[in-house]
């Protein structure tokens, strides 16, 4: 959870959409590769830059 996902969040509640807490638009945004949660030792941190 993060500021960005909060404010993403709320303007898609804005918006109309029910179910878009901030953990969700989160979870979105790690699988679009948006947010890159990777530890450093790990080989897909270096990968995803």
């Amino acid at each position: 959870k993060t500021k960005e996902s909060d404010e993403m969040s709320k303007d898609l509640k804005d918006r109309g959409f029910k179910f878009v807490g901030s953990t969700i638009c989160y979870a979105y945004m790690q699988g679009a590769g948006i947010v890159n949660d990777h530890v450093v030792d790990c080989f897909r941190h270096g990968e995803l830059k």
